[in-house]
């Protein structure tokens, strides 16, 4: 899979989806392009089509006064995860049919930079190799509908994975479950990887609801 190169109004997307989905910009907050513009030092123009972006991500809303943001409710959370739980096992099997000892090798090297930050108990660092692994195996499966389909889901969820890998032991037991998806993938083992990628998916869904719920 080829990586595109990176514009600015690209960059300023991806700043402002992280800081809506991490609580850096509450929700009810009104975002306007002056602001942003003044804020970030860049044109009205990149800000503009970001601010389009994150509207068709329904993470924002246009009013009079600017974009409001939306953010996600506990509905948008479980339909995350229904979608994911239903295309996250084939995006596991295809990674275990197809990735290369190459691949495998670079998927390794997060798993191990995921144990290194879990044993020193560095929870940013942990989300960061968390997402590189999902990342990396959402590309294993060779499937840019697949990729673009998981990637944006899974880093929706962040500011909740953030909450949840501070939980006592969440963060041994999800290490846990990414090892055995990457030794099923190793071993390409289709139904193996697609067993245990599920099963990490349901785990991490209902640590998260359980949060939602108190």
């Amino acid at each position: 899979m080829e990586h595109r190169t990176v514009s600015i109004a690209d960059q300023v997307f991806e700043l402002l989806e992280k800081d809506i989905l991490t609580g850096v910009y509450a929700r009810g907050e009104t975002l306007t392009e002056l602001k942003l513009s003044e804020k970030m030092g860049v044109s009205r123009t990149p800000i503009r089509e970001a601010l389009r972006r994150l509207e068709q991500e329904r993470l924002v809303v246009a009013t009079s006064r600017g974009m409001r943001v939306v953010g996600l409710d506990l509905r948008d959370i479980e339909d995350i995860y229904e979608i994911r739980l239903r295309v996250e096992g084939l995006a596991a099997r295809r990674a275990a049919e197809r990735a290369t000892q190459e691949q495998v090798q670079q998927l390794r090297q997060l798993l191990d930079m995921q144990e290194f930050f879990t044993a020193k108990d560095d929870s940013d660092n942990i989300i960061d190799a968390d997402s590189r692994f999902h990342d990396m195996l959402y590309r294993l499966s060779g499937s840019l509908v697949l990729y673009d389909t998981l990637a944006p889901l899974h880093r929706k969820l962040i500011r909740y994975r953030k909450v949840s890998v501070r939980r006592s032991g969440r963060a041994e037991k999800s290490f846990a479950e990414h090892k055995a998806v990457f030794e099923a993938i190793e071993a390409h083992d289709a139904d193996l990887a697609e067993k245990m990628i599920l099963q990490h998916t349901q785990n991490a869904k209902c640590n998260i609801m359980s949060l939602e719920e108190k």
